[in-house]
Order: structure tokens, then sequence, then C-alpha cells
């Protein structure tokens, strides 16, 4: 009777942690995130990113990662903080096209 009471007690604590855990995952913008991170570093190898440029692009990047921290904080992100998130990542998404586009290369 106890080992069915503790197996219970055990399942169910299992699943409390797991619906709080999933809430607060960010599993898109994480993959973005690393993404853009390699789209950088291929613009700085190739040379069609400055190092100048890199620095900001990274800044952007961080300042991201930074609010991601903080919308987990409280332990749910909210549909808000997803929406402003994505919005970051696809303004950086652009810049980054832009900044390797603009002619400027590594001297």
């Amino acid at each position: 009777m106890k080992i069915k009471i503790l197996g219970s007690a055990l399942v169910g604590i299992l699943a409390i942690t797991s619906i709080a855990s999933a809430q607060t995952k960010t599993p898109v913008i994480n993959h973005r995130e690393h993404r853009q991170e390699r789209r950088i570093t291929q613009g700085v190898r190739s040379g069609e990113l400055t190092k100048s440029e890199a620095h900001h692009l990274r800044a952007r990047e961080n300042k991201i990662r930074n609010d991601k921290r903080m919308a987990k904080a409280d332990g749910h992100v909210t549909r808000a903080e997803h929406k402003h998130l994505r919005r970051e990542e696809n303004r950086t998404s652009r810049a980054i096209y832009h900044k390797k586009h603009n002619d400027r290369t590594r001297g």
C-alpha cells in the first residue's frame, strides 16, 4: 500500500515539474539564436562582416539572450514575451543580412 502511495506521489511530482518546465521552454528561439550566431561567425570568416559589424550583431544577440532570461525568470513565458522575442530575432536576422550584403569587407 505504501509503495502505491509513494509511486503515485512520485508520478504526480514528475508530472507537475514537467508541466512547469514546459511553460518556460523556447526551442524555436534557441534554434534561431544558434543559427544566427553561426551566420555571424561565417560572415566574419568570409570577410563579409567587419569586426565592428560582428560586434554590433553579437551585442544584439546578447540582448535577446538577456530578454529571454528575464522572460523565463517568473517561470512562465507569455505569448507577448514570445512575440517580443520573435520580433527581436526577426530584426536581428534582417540586420545580419543587410550587414553581410552592404559591400563592406574586412580590411
